[in-house]
Parts: C-alpha cells; sequence; structure tokens
C-alpha cells in the first residue's frame, strides 16, 4: 500500500515567472515558492499549462525546477510536469526532475498527432523508466491535448507500478468516480477543474491541483477544511465566490494568467511579469478589471462567504 497523503489537499500549478526582458526569473521564482509555503498549501504543481510549459525550452523549465527546489527545501510537496511534444526531451526532463528529489513527474499524451492508445501508452511508459523511482501521474486534460485518457488506456498505464493516479482535468466529474473505481485505494486522482473543486472532493479525489488556486489559495484552503468538516453549506458557498472570481479572471483581453499574475503584484507585491507570446498579455483597458477582481479576492478572504439561494 502506498503512502499517497503527501499527494493530499490543495496543490497549486505554479506560474511562469519572467523578467521585463522576458527570460525566467529566478527571483520571481523564489518570491512564488515563498508565497506558497507561507500561504500552507500542499505543494506545487510545476511545468504544466501555468507554467506555460509549451512555450518555453527545456533549460528554462530545468532552470525553473531547481530553483523551486532550493527555495522549497523539502517544505512542498513537488510534482513536475514534465511532457514534451518528443519522447527524448520528456526523458531528459524526467530525469532531472528525478535527480532534483521531486515527489513526482507527471505528462500529458502527445499532442497534435492522434495516436493510438499503445502509443500513448509507451510514450508515458518510456518517460517513466526515465526516473525509475519516482511516482508518474498521468494529466487528462482532453480540451487542450486533444486526447482523452480512457478506461482501457488508464488500465494499461496501471501495470506500470510508478503510475500512482491521474491529474484529471476533463468536465465532467464523473471521470473522477471513473479512475478511481479503476485505480482503488493504492492511487489517487486530482481534481483538475478549478470550478468543480468541491465536488471533485464529494465524488473521490483526494486532491486537487489547479491553475487558479495561486491567486487565492487560503479561499480553496477554506473550503476544502470546511468539507472535511461536513460543513457542506459553507464549502459550497465558497465555491461560489471562487467561480465568481474565475469568471474575472477570465473577462479580460489578456490571457487568464497575465491577470493572475497582475492580481499577486496587487495584493501580496510579487513581481513575476506577463504571459509569453503567444498568449495575449493585458491591455491597458483590463486594468480596472484587473483592480477589481484584485480587490475582490482580498474582501473574500477577510469575510464570509456570499449568501446563495440554494
Amino acid at each position: 500500500m502506498r503512502n499517497l497523503e503527501k499527494y493530499h489537499g490543495v496543490i497549486p500549478a505554479f506560474y511562469a515567472c519572467y523578467d521585463k526582458e522576458g527570460n525566467i526569473s529566478v527571483e520571481g521564482v523564489k518570491a512564488l515558492t515563498r508565497y506558497f509555503i507561507e500561504a500552507g498549501v500542499q505543494g506545487v504543481y510545476v511545468g504544466g499549462s501555468s507554467g506555460e510549459c509549451i512555450y518555453q525550452g527545456k533549460e528554462e523549465r530545468k532552470l525553473v525546477l531547481e530553483t523551486i527546489m532550493k527555495e522549497a527545501q523539502g517544505r512542498l510537496t513537488v510534482i513536475a510536469h514534465v511532457a514534451c511534444n518528443n519522447t527524448a526531451d520528456s526523458m531528459e526532463l524526467a530525469a532531472h526532475a528525478e535527480s532534483l528529489g521531486v515527489d513526482a513527474i507527471a505528462a500529458i499524451p502527445p499532442i497534435y498527432f492522434r495516436l493510438p492508445e499503445h502509443a500513448i501508452a509507451k510514450y508515458w511508459n518510456d518517460i517513466s523508466s526515465a526516473a525509475p523511482n519516482t511516482d508518474f501521474v498521468i494529466y487528462n486534460i482532453p480540451q487542450l491535448a486533444g486526447v482523452a485518457l480512457t478506461p482501457s488506456l488508464y488500465k494499461e498505464m496501471l501495470k506500470n507500478p510508478r503510475v500512482i493516479g491521474v491529474k484529471n482535468s476533463s468536465m465532467p466529474i464523473q471521470d473522477i468516480q471513473t479512475f478511481k473505481a479503476i485505480g482503488g485505494k493504492d492511487t489517487i486522482v486530482f481534481n483538475g477543474p478549478d470550478e468543480q473543486f468541491i465536488g471533485g472532493f464529494m465524488i473521490g479525489a483526494e486532491g486537487g491541483i489547479g491553475g487558479t488556486y495561486g491567486a487565492m489559495p487560503k479561499l480553496f484552503l477554506k473550503a476544502l477544511e470546511c468539507f472535511k468538516k461536513g460543513d457542506y453549506e459553507t464549502a459550497r458557498a465558497i465555491q461560489y465566490d471562487v467561480n465568481d472570481i474565475i469568471t474575472a479572471l477570465c473577462s479580460c483581453k489578456g490571457n487568464m494568467y497575465g491577470v493572475i499574475k497582475a492580481t499577486l503584484k496587487i495584493n501580496h507585491n510579487i513581481e513575476i511579469g506577463g504571459v509569453r507570446s503567444p498568449l495575449a498579455n493585458l491591455v491597458e483597458e483590463d486594468m480596472p478589471k484587473v483592480e477589481a477582481v484584485a480587490k475582490l479576492i482580498s474582501c473574500l478572504l477577510y469575510t464570509s462567504p456570499s449568501p446563495r439561494d440554494a
């Protein structure tokens, strides 16, 4: 029986940190790592969608992970997403992650070409073989990857003893139930869609990995605390507030992650730059909305959840 408790709880997806020239900001990575430690989250998920991984080179991704591991000093569970769109680069990042002592590696399926399941399984197993002493998490995000994890593919992957579960970012919440039933107690399913955070835990997720957690980690921590205590009414109310914030984060011309980074600068004086092209950066007309959502997040941290009709 594996000890999976280190993966339970709130695990924010780590944001890409850039300096004024658009290069990786080591100081920004350090500051964001400290912010997550101080917030009291369980861990961080590095190099995924929020980390803008598909727009970064291998050496940049290595630098980010190295910086986080040095700054965290074991105070965070670290899951490193290592997938690239070719096997060799993915294996290189996997081996590098293991050398740093991460808790787990993760990977989406290859994108662009529609590969058969046996080819996807080989890709994931090859990546895992490059980190033979490290847990492996499948990242299921079909709306972006273009490929969905099926029950048959998951059963095949569970033959690999390093596979511990799924980061499930598909919108049907039933998928969490399906993957948990297939994997059983010796696996973990992470809820991916932040909009269904409480629903995901209700149906069987033990951990959550999300791209908006970093903007408001204490709200997600409070929601999970209420859920665990059986205070479902308050947990639901917090979820509604979170969803209102997510809607606001997506209301600008600039990319959502650019909005989140701007709110972190306003609320916490953390400077981690914008987003990397071709993602859309913020424009001047976005700033009133950014300031409004930053204020909304700040206010909700210190007030009771908004009353809602049942």
